[in-house]
């Protein structure tokens, strides 16, 4: 599969969590959407760009497991963070609980706003080795009177854990909590349906996992939330008319949900629009059997250098999918990752959590056993 994927084939690319990579086909999909608006701008952007878009979230939806009227679209998880972040009515003294697993932007937009309006936000510590089946308890078990909102990823970015997300929501909803999942890593790596996670809010990438462009994410809300959501950008759907813009009904959508965010300024959609393309590569590549093939690659990895560093993995087989992280001995991990792509042009990431190093492996369809035999004979990971 690898030559249908644009990637440098002098690198051992084993770093698809953090940005993704693109197939050509794919790729190619999203410059024809782009030539298409530049022939008629106002055409697409001011009379089509509304339909096109319903349709492009129409397929997302199928995929997701959710209904298109609750999805929109957005750059990346993150700012599906911000929105919901920035748009919730947090009083001095509320509290956010979340866990300390989550990812160092989100933590930081938390932060940022918590600190803005008095509230406290507070990390419920998750023990490794982990173990899926006390995360619920150990999490409700921190609820106070005070708590508004519990805030989680689906798969963790630092340590690459799966989190009982339809479990966790299920009992956060029992006792009147709003519950915001950070899925950036889940679509397109774990089986999702986001109608059966059943929380207040999801975010997650199709940049990531469902290789669509860089810059396609998601938003999707209860709809008993659309109307509390603010867009980021006040526009021309908070508008009573188009303020004498003609055409731009068609764009703005029909619901308030869709009004509010999908029109923020003048931006390229081709992104967006080219999710059901990647949705299309992957179902004609029998995607299920590249995850599993993906995954049994990461173990590959995860046995051989467990056992020449004598550290145990910090989870069972299960509990990852195609991403993994693996023990190495403490070290600086910026200076393991820049040796690691210096000396055998590997890109991996290197992350560390409660100073414990970690090499994070993320394998996908292009990924082979020529890419793993590479790491394990890295000299930068040598016993």
């Amino acid at each position: 599969m690898r030559e249908l994927f644009l990637l440098d084939p002098d690198t051992v690319f084993l770093n698809h969590g953090s940005f993704g990579a693109c197939p050509r086909e794919v790729f190619d999909a999203q410059q024809r959407w782009q030539l298409e608006m530049e022939r008629n701008p106002v055409q697409f952007l001011g009379r089509r760009s509304a339909g096109l878009l319903r349709e492009a979230r129409e397929r997302l939806g199928a995929f997701l497991g959710a209904r298109a009227d609750d999805l929109v679209f957005v750059p990346n998880a993150t700012t599906g963070v911000n929105t919901v972040v920035q748009s919730l009515d947090l009083s001095a003294g509320d509290e956010v609980l979340t866990t300390d697993l989550e990812y160092g932007a989100c933590d930081a937009t938390w932060q940022r706003v918590c600190e803005r309006a008095g509230a406290t936000y507070r990390r419920v510590e998750i023990p490794l080795p982990y173990r899926r089946d006390e995360v619920v308890a150990r999490v409700m078990a921190a609820v106070t009177e005070r708590t508004r909102v519990i805030f989680v990823s689906h798969i963790t970015s630092t340590t690459a854990l799966i989190l009982p997300v339809a479990e966790l929501c299920a009992a956060a909803r029992a006792r009147g909590i709003l519950t915001l999942i950070d899925g950036a890593h889940a679509p397109g790596q774990i089986a999702l349906n986001i109608d059966a996670v059943a929380a207040d809010f999801y975010v997650g990438n199709c940049h990531k996992w469902m290789c669509a462009p860089k810059g396609s994410g998601f938003l999707h809300a209860r709809p008993e939330h659309h109307a509390r959501l603010d867009a980021l950008v006040t526009s021309w759907g908070y508008a009573e008319g188009t303020g004498g813009h003609s055409g731009f009904d068609a764009y703005l959508g029909r619901s308030t949900l869709e009004r509010r965010m999908q029109w923020q300024g003048t931006r390229d959609i081709a992104s967006w629009l080219t999710v059901p393309a990647a949705i299309d590569f992957q179902a004609r590549h029998r995607w299920l059997a590249v995850q599993q093939r993906s995954h049994a690659l990461a173990r590959q990895a995860l046995d051989a250098l467990t056992q020449r560093f004598g550290l145990a993995a910090i989870a069972q087989d299960d509990d990852w999918a195609q991403m993994v992280v693996i023990p190495v001995p403490r070290q600086d991990a910026d200076a393991l990752r820049r040796r690691l792509y210096d000396e055998s042009r590997i890109e991996v990431p290197v992350t560390t959590h409660r100073g414990q190093v970690y090499v994070r492996v993320a394998v996908q369809g292009y990924n082979t056993e020529r890419d793993i035999a590479a790491l394990l004979d890295s000299p930068a990971l040598a016993r």
